[in-house]
Formats: structure tokens, C-alpha cells, sequence
């Protein structure tokens, strides 16, 4: 069992049941995704989705570090970013059987997107049926103008920098 929480500074924090700390993430992203606002993750606890205050979804694979946390070279790679809403993000969900991820805004709407590529599929009340298996037309919603990221496997996460030498006064100088 493991806990995931959300902060306003981005990062994500994992724990054990015992309530050690065992990893903490920020985001690899283009654009700062602002403080997060929603998490989830699939049934089988393979991916773990994030909403944040800027509207970001931001998708992470963290069964290889589930499998051996305490296995250093089983990182969690953060796979796919996209902007799915102008404003935040209040709550969101995979569905696992379709490959869907609904999300939730403050702005009111209710969308939904391909869990693995990010392609939006429309927002619930439109006229349109929803058509999920035609992910080649990339579209976006009006108040939305940027596709979906894939973030490289080499790309590297940042980290927080832990101060070596604080500052100090040294009357000396």
C-alpha cells in the first residue's frame, strides 16, 4: 500500500503506510504545471494522473518503482503532459476499459481525453457523439491551444537542491 499526496509547490509526494516518506516528485514540464489540485491513479495502481491550478494533466508511470522501491534504478517517469482545461482542475479519472481520462474544471466543463496520447475526445453535453476510437484527429477545445507533450525517456526530472552552504555572515570578510 502507498499514499500519494499533492501539494501547492507541484511536487508529489509518496509514503508508506507507516508514514515514511519515499519519494518525492516535481514535474519534467515545458511549462510550470502551478500548485496541484487532483490525483488518481488506474486500478492496478500502474499510472498516476495529476491536475493542477493551471488546468495541467500530467501523467505518470510509477509501477516500476511499486514493484522494488527500494531499487534506485526504478524511477518514476512522468510520460505525458497536456493543458486540458483554461482554469484548474478539480477532480479527474481513468477508465481503464475505454482508455479514457475525464476531467473536471472549475470552469464547469467535464472533458474527456486519451489516457495514453492526451488527444481530447470532446466534453460531455456536446451534440457530437463521443467517437473513442479515432484518436488520429488532433483537435483541442476552444479555450485550449496547446497539444499534448510526450516527455522523453532521457529527460531528466527536477529535483530539489538541497543547500550545501547556507548563508551565513562571517565578520571576517
Amino acid at each position: 500500500p502507498l499514499l500519494a499526496s499533492a501539494h501547492e509547490s507541484s511536487c508529489i509526494r509518496l509514503w508508506s503506510i507507516q508514514g515514511n516518506l519515499m519519494k518525492e516528485l516535481l514535474p519534467f514540464t515545458e511549462h510550470p504545471s502551478g500548485p496541484l489540485t487532483a490525483l488518481c491513479t488506474d486500478i492496478f495502481t500502474k499510472i498516476l494522473l495529476t491536475g493542477s491550478k493551471k488546468g495541467h494533466i500530467i501523467c505518470w508511470n510509477i509501477a516500476p518503482f511499486l514493484e522494488d522501491a527500494q531499487n534506485k534504478k526504478n524511477e518514476i517517469k512522468e510520460e505525458l503532459c497536456w493543458r486540458a482545461h483554461a482554469t484548474k482542475v478539480v477532480d479527474l479519472f481513468i477508465e481503464e476499459e475505454k482508455n479514457v481520462v475525464v476531467t473536471a474544471s472549475i470552469d464547469g466543463s467535464v472533458r474527456l481525453w486519451h489516457a495514453t496520447t492526451g488527444y481530447y475526445f470532446g466534453y460531455f453535453g456536446q451534440a457530437r457523439k463521443f467517437e473513442l476510437s479515432d484518436t488520429s484527429r488532433l483537435i483541442l477545445p476552444s479555450d485550449v491551444n496547446n497539444f499534448p507533450a510526450i516527455i522523453k525517456a532521457e529527460s531528466k526530472h527536477m529535483e530539489k537542491k538541497k543547500v550545501k552552504y547556507p548563508l551565513m555572515l562571517d565578520r571576517d570578510k
